[in-house]
């Protein structure tokens, strides 16, 4: 020590740099599995929501043409000149384009009370190799009777 000086510690030890350097890292890789489990969940969310849409829409489809019957199974191609095949057929294609190739849907009737059912894959945010998901919507739709003038 030289004279003159004083024995106070001026700066950071090693130590001190790689205790802040751990804690820095802890925080980080915290920071990142929120990060990775908030996307599962967004686009588990957005499937979900898809879901809904491609439901609803179907639901307008029958509404609209509440006479045929969309029970049937969906045809492999559209028929524009169908209105019941085209829309089952759409159906069945935004299902695909939308959820993935094993999705699934189908439209079952009792008595005028419409159930469509939406089934997907959600393993990424299941975190499970085969965890299927459901979209259930159920509605009446009525006939109105036709009159004659």
């Amino acid at each position: 020590m030289r004279a003159g000086s004083q024995g106070t510690q001026q700066g950071m030890t090693l130590v001190e740099v790689l205790v802040a350097l751990v804690i820095l890292g802890v925080g980080l890789l915290g920071a990142a599995a929120i990060q990775l489990n908030a996307l599962k969940y967004t686009d588990s969310a957005r499937m979900t929501s898809q879901a809904s849409f491609i439901a609803y829409d179907m639901m307008d489809r029958i509404r609209a043409n509440a006479a045929a019957d969309y029970s049937i199974a969906s045809p492999v191609s559209g028929n524009p000149g169908v209105t019941r095949d085209q829309d089952l057929f759409d159906f069945n294609a935004n299902i695909v384009n939308s959820l993935g190739a094993t999705a699934t849907g189908s439209v079952r009737v009792d008595q005028h009370l419409y159930t469509i059912t939406i089934t997907w894959d959600d393993s990424r945010a299941a975190n499970t190799a085969d965890s299927r998901r459901s979209f259930v919507l159920t509605s009446r739709v009525a006939i109105d009777p036709v009159s004659t003038p």
